[in-house]
């Protein structure tokens, strides 16, 4: 297990590019079980979840080649579906949350599917009915062994389509749907839908593999099943979250920082909430510029009351950025109240940044109100642990602004979702020794 020694206090400048899109290649790869036939995916980033997944299919049978960074061929034309009985299997998929996304597309083709509860983040109850109550409405019969923490999900008379008005438009739960009915008999119609740019972009890629899937960047999707699907070449985009992660690094550490290849088109209101909490965001081509502020303010409420930042289906915000927008407002002139509908315990890491003098109010497990202060009291270093992913990044970012040496551990948690995270922002400027 990995910590990060940070020495805080430095000024940073210079350019960052984000890697590809973690959420968009998990689904990605996973759908390559879809076709016997070659797919290429270029922009993979290489970090631990998903190099997981990679090697999870290379288990079952996948031949996997890397033909450059974060460039990878799959044909899943000898998939060994046996192996899904494997105590190796087992506690491989129990690790990694995008594991769930490989039953849809080996229902689809194999007509079963075998699953421990997936893994991830420790950050409150996140559901999966959303596929089990899809897969049967496509006519799937699924199964739950509680004692051994597995389920099972089989089409013995095959798969056909079906309409479905999901209760939850889940990110993952729609993805998993979407690759099931692919193949399905008839025609699908998903309402409710799931319309991320993650989303968008795996119903391109299956399209670019025959699929006929219409209604994208909508939540309500028409996908007419065929018989099989081919290969293809597919680019996944630049990673929103990582994008976001830079402009509050950027806004915290006083330092004047461009994302290069932002993938602005697909950020949605992520450059306009950091332009709420008064951080100014230049957008130059598709690159976005931070330039160096001193001070930042936080906007009201046009009847002066609390500005609320609160995550939401998209297109509204992600709740994977509450936690910057949260470290970003420690510093700023104003306050800010945090409402984080999705998770119960994604703001449990806020007792860190306390002890480094920030002034919040947890009020209960979905809001947190932060006091600003404008820079004027400095966050002061200290040791802490890396709870999960997000949290993790807010509070390396924290650390780095802070006054001292800082000590960040289990940052294996950070690593699931930034590619050599320390690498890079040592280029411009950074002092982030792993130990």
């Amino acid at each position: 297990m990995y910590t990060f020694e940070v020495v805080g206090g430095k000024r940073l400048e210079g350019e960052l590019t984000p890697q590809g899109a973690k959420n968009e290649a998990l689904q990605v790869i996973c759908a390559c079980l879809l076709t016997r036939e070659r797919v290429v995916i270029e922009n993979v980033p290489e970090i631990a979840d998903v190099m997981k997944l990679i090697e999870l299919l290379r288990a079952l049978g996948v031949t996997v080649e890397r033909e450059g960074k974060g460039k990878y061929a799959f044909r899943a034309s000898s998939v060994d579906a046996g192996y899904l009985e494997s105590e190796e299997f087992y506690r491989g998929a129990a690790s990694l949350r995008g594991s769930i996304m490989l039953l849809g597309p080996l229902l689809a083709v194999h007509g079963r599917g075998v699953m421990p509860r997936p893994g991830g983040d420790k950050i409150g109850r996140r559901r999966l009915d959303t596929h089990f109550l899809g897969f049967e409405k496509l006519g799937a019969i699924v199964e739950h062994d509680a004692v051994k923490g597995w389920f099972q999900v089989t089409a013995p008379r095959g798969l056909r389509g079906a309409y479905m008005l999901l209760d939850e438009a889940s990110v993952t739960g729609t993805a998993n749907i979407i690759m099931a009915a692919t193949l399905a008999r008839g025609v699908t119609t998903i309402y409710n839908a799931a319309c991320e740019p993650y989303v968008q972009q795996l119903c391109k890629m299956l399209n670019a593999m025959g699929a006929r899937i219409s209604g994208i960047a909508s939540n309500l999707l028409t996908i007419e099943g065929v018989e099989a699907l081919g290969g293809c070449a597919h680019r996944c985009l630049p990673d929103m979250i990582e994008v976001g992660s830079y402009i509050g690094l950027a806004a915290l550490t006083r330092s004047a920082i461009t994302v290069k290849d932002a993938g602005i088109p697909h950020l949605g209101l992520i450059p306009d909430a950091f332009r709420k909490l008064g951080v100014r965001v230049e957008e130059r081509g598709d690159d976005l510029h931070v330039p160096r502020q001193e001070h930042y303010a936080i906007e009201e409420f046009i009847d002066g009351s609390i500005l609320t930042v609160a995550d939401a289906p998209w297109p509204g915000l992600t709740p994977d950025l509450l936690s910057i927008f949260l470290v970003v407002a420690t510093q700023a002139r104003g306050s800010l109240l945090v409402h984080q509908k999705m998770f119960e315990s994604r703001l449990f890491f806020v007792d860190k940044l306390i002890d480094m003098g920030a002034k919040i109010i947890l009020c209960d497990p979905h809001r947190a109100t932060v006091i600003g202060q404008n820079h004027d009291s400095v966050l002061r270093a200290t040791r802490m642990a890396s709870p999960d992913i997000r949290a993790g990044i807010a509070l390396l970012i924290a650390a780095l602004s802070a006054r001292g040496v800082s000590v960040i551990e289990n940052v294996d948690q950070i690593d699931r979702g930034y590619e050599r995270i320390e690498e890079k922002l040592n280029v411009i400027g950074a002092d982030i020794r792993r130990v």
